[in-house]
Formats: C-alpha cells, structure tokens, sequence
C-alpha cells in the first residue's frame, strides 16, 4: 500500500510514473485500496447534529449512498471501483509561486493553494455538515469521482462564491513541488442546467512524471440541490472527457431529487 503524503510533506512526493499519478490505495487502517472490485461508494456520518439544515428531512448516510450515480447513469465504458476516497494525483502536489501574484493579490495566491489542495485531498467544497459519500469510476486512464454530502447552507454558498471566483484569480499560475515547476490554467467550464445552483471549471496542469512532459486535465463541477450538494472531478493525463461530467451532474442531480423526495432512483438514466 502507498501512503497518503501529509499536507506537511506534500512538497517532498515523489513524482509518479506516468500511467500510475493516481495512488489507488486508500488512505484507511482496514486496507480496502483495491479498485477492481464493484462496490458501493463510502459513506460517512456526521455526529452530534443537534438542528437540521432545511426544513427538508436531513440526508442520512442510507440517503447519501443510493444518491450516488452508478455504472448504468454513464455512457461509454465507465467501470465502478473501490478505494476512490484514496484516489491522489503528484501533479496536484506543490506550492503556488506567490510572485506570479501582485502584493495586493495575496488572497488570490492563497485561493490558488487552496484548488491545488482541495483538489488533491477531494474536498472540493465546504466540510459536510451531515452523511456523505463518495464512489469512484475508471476508463483508461481516467479517473471519475462522484461526491454527495449535506453542508451548511451559509458555508456551501461560500463555498460555491470561491469556486465562481477561481477563472479570473486564479486563470494561470505556476506551482512548485517534486518533480519541478507546474503550469496550472483554470477556466471556466459550461454545465447543464441542474440544480439551484452550479459551477464547472477545466483545471490543466503541466509538469513532468518519470522526466516525461505531462498534461493532467480535470473537469470539476458542483452543483447545489438545497442544502446538499454533489461534486464531480473527471479526467486524466488523456484529458477530461467532458460529455461524461456532463452525464455524472444530470444523472447525480437526478438522483439526490429522488432521494430528497423518498423516492428510489431508477437504475438507468431517464429518457427525455
């Protein structure tokens, strides 16, 4: 098994080979890291909750797991896999050159050390404030991770604001870690219109892997359906397949509707 490198020691990883960025293992006492067996996606309660969220039943951990979308809610040759809450990419590894960034842009330095890091820990948006959980997808090279959780609503909407934010304070700067020097570029990314509110970004960084040039490309996307929300990081060295996040928010979005509503997703996707 591969441990996970601590945020302190993230400076010091080693750069993966090209074909193995992503460490597989995940990064828990009971061992689980293989990805080749179907599973259901992990899930994870929030003790001591003492008001709900909404006015709405909260999420459970039951609730969190069917939301989730499967092998059947994609096209293509997506396979379920287990270990995806171990899923960690080198190239996200590194910190962010504060000279790319003015005096007065200081945040924006900071904003930027923040997607490196919540990309890589997957922890795009707010920590969850109720039951998520999380399953994971290969095709290739690539890699598709599906996230659902409840969060505060004040602490999703900041959350959603900064991910907003990201294409103009963060649209090119370069970070450092092992390996050398990465170009990281953020833009903006088209989404279908699901859920009260939403945000897409492509994220492409450049380094080397194994003293090869590389080129990681994720598609990221959060949508807010209440107090819920899902997330979606998909992609790879080979690029980000970008009908299939399209497919993972509708089909996602979909699903959490019915599980906030009592009912039981159907298997497939719909046919509009």
């Amino acid at each position: 098994m591969t441990p996970c490198p601590s945020r302190p020691a993230r400076a010091l990883a080693a750069a993966l080979a090209v074909g193995t960025l992503f460490t597989t293992a995940a990064c828990s006492s009971d061992g689980d890291g293989g990805d080749t067996d179907t599973g259901a996606g992990a899930a994870s309660p929030v003790a001591g909750r003492t008001t709900t969220a909404s006015a709405a039943a909260p999420l459970t951990e039951a609730g969190a797991r069917t939301a989730l979308i499967t092998e059947g809610d994609l096209e293509d040759d997506w396979a379920q896999v287990k270990g995806a809450g171990g899923w960690r990419d080198s190239l996200l590894v590194g910190k962010v050159d504060v000279a790319d960034f003015l005096t007065a842009e200081a945040d924006a330095a900071a904003d930027c050390q923040r997607l490196l890091d919540s990309l890589y820990d997957d922890d795009l948006l707010a920590k969850p404030f109720g039951a998520s959980a999380l399953t994971g997808f290969r095709e290739g090279d690539a890699r598709l991770l599906h996230e659902v959780a409840e969060y505060r609503r004040a602490d999703l909407d900041k959350a959603m604001a900064w991910l907003d934010s990201l294409p103009q304070t963060c649209d090119r700067f370069t970070a450092t870690g092992a390996g050398g020097e990465r170009t990281v570029q953020v833009v903006e990314a088209s989404l279908p219109k699901e859920g009260d509110a939403r945000q897409g970004l492509t994220v492409t960084v450049k380094g080397t892997a194994d003293g090869s040039p590389v080129t990681l490309t994720l598609d990221v996307a959060a949508v807010r359906v209440g107090t819920d929300a899902i997330t979606v990081t998909n992609g790879g060295l080979g690029g980000a397949d970008h009908d299939s996040t399209e497919q993972a928010v509708k089909e996602g979005t979909r699903r959490l509707k019915d599980v906030q509503a009592g009912r039981t997703p159907a298997q497939e996707p719909s046919v509009e």
